[in-house]
């Protein structure tokens, strides 16, 4: 077994790490600390819990061992307060230098000048929102030249709260300075971010699932740029109706249950209802067994906020639209059960903005869904272009899938 030894940190820091229980390096720890002693740009990816917030703050800790400046040479940005003050007291815990000035700034607190004044009067580590950061920032009240380790922690909520671009402002104000991004998923929209500063990213990556994995059905992920293309997606796919005759699509509201309707009902009709809400739909039907006997219908669109348990064993396809924010309620419908039919199949569509979430699930269940093609023929709307599309290539799909299925 590896020791804390080959971190090369500070006797400081590893007299605070053994005394609060860290025996030995973590996965993704051994992976970036030979490159952040290098003075790599190193982007780590890894799953919650893997390790990434304790390396960023022994990093930190690690860059400065004495203070001297008045200037902050760490700043290290968090999504939000919650977050940071999280990370504040992981400083604490492991900070064993009571000269090392230390500081969160988020907004709610105190006003944005005394906070100028607090940090003006000199400070090594900023815990911060991006967008606190910046109004410091442009009050010149925070001071970038000494910057020795810009740190972007929970990158993918960064992007999901929309504080791209306060970010990239404070990176690109950096003179010269290591980065360190982290993060739980790899998306288009986190290469976009980081690529506005760090010119040789060097991408690390660690998977740990753990060894409890559950019994699940087949599980394929849909991964689209938007929810304009999840409903042109949707619409393919229930086209074919010896495929998919008997479906559950779950979505997280009623609004969106009134649009995934309204898209639906124009094509499919009659063949289409919504579980217990007559207000937004035409058809609905107010229990499972009604929809299971009407003939006529082969879609039931579900609202999360409608149903607390609901048993979908009897069912060959369950779809999510939306991934539930409970994810113990996405979690019980994939579980294997005794009476659940042997070929059934679940199919879930995601945006980079959910990823986060659909790893968190991947954790639970000890095991990866399989990503799946889009099909060649999806028209793909382009968030800044809606007039365009884009074609990608498809080797296999859901229908197919549950067509070898159905013959096996």
């Amino acid at each position: 077994m590896a020791t804390l030894d080959k971190l090369k940190l500070s006797k400081q820091l590893l007299a605070a790490m053994t005394g609060n229980g860290y025996l030995s390096p973590k996965e993704i720890q051994g992976k970036l600390f030979p490159r952040i002693h290098g003075g790599q740009d190193l982007v780590a990816i890894g799953p919650d819990g893997c390790g990434k917030t304790t390396t960023c703050v022994l990093a930190a800790l690690n860059k400065i061992q004495y203070t001297e400046e008045i200037a902050p040479r760490i700043l290290y940005l968090v999504p939000d307060t919650e977050t940071g003050e999280a990370v504040l007291d992981q400083f604490h815990l492991l900070n064993r230098n009571r000269d090392l000035r230390i500081f969160g700034l988020f907004a709610g607190g105190s006003s944005l000048d005394t906070q100028v004044l607090e940090v003006t009067d000199g400070v090594d580590i900023i815990v911060a929102t991006p967008d606190r950061a910046r109004a410091l920032y442009l009050k010149l009240g925070l001071n970038l030249n000494k910057i020795l380790l810009f740190i972007v922690d929970d990158a993918d909520l960064i992007i999901k709260n929309g504080l791209q671009l306060p970010t990239v402002e404070l990176a690109r104000g950096i003179k010269k300075s290591q980065f360190l991004v982290c993060s739980s998923v790899m998306h288009e929209r986190l290469e976009k971010l980081y690529s506005n500063f760090i010119k040789i990213p060097n991408i690390i990556e660690v998977d740990d699932l753990g060894d409890n994995q559950l019994n699940t059905v087949d599980q394929l992920l849909y991964q689209v740029p938007n929810f304009s293309t999840k409903l042109y997606l949707l619409e393919m796919l229930l086209a074919d109706k010896e495929v998919f005759d008997k479906v559950l699509v779950f979505v997280n509201s009623r609004f969106t249950a009134e649009t995934v309707y309204k898209n639906l009902a124009k094509d499919f009709n009659d063949e289409v209802a919504v579980f217990k809400a007559s207000e937004i739909a035409d058809q609905v039907v107010n229990s499972l067994s009604d929809f299971k006997l009407t003939p006529k219908l082969r879609i039931l669109i579900i609202a999360n906020e409608d149903v607390s348990d609901i048993n979908v064993s009897e069912f060959p396809c369950i779809m999510h639209f939306d991934i539930p924010e409970d994810e113990m309620a996405y979690t019980q419908r994939v579980l294997f059960r005794e009476n659940t039919l042997a070929d059934q199949l679940a199919l879930t569509f995601c945006t980079d903005l959910e990823l986060t979430t659909v790893r968190r699930l991947e954790q639970i269940q000890g095991k990866k869904m399989q990503i799946m093609d889009l099909p060649e023929e999806l028209f793909i709307v382009k968030e800044n272009d809606k007039g365009k599309s884009t074609e990608k290539d498809s080797s296999f799909d859901a229908g197919e899938a549950m067509k070898i299925r159905k013959r096996n």
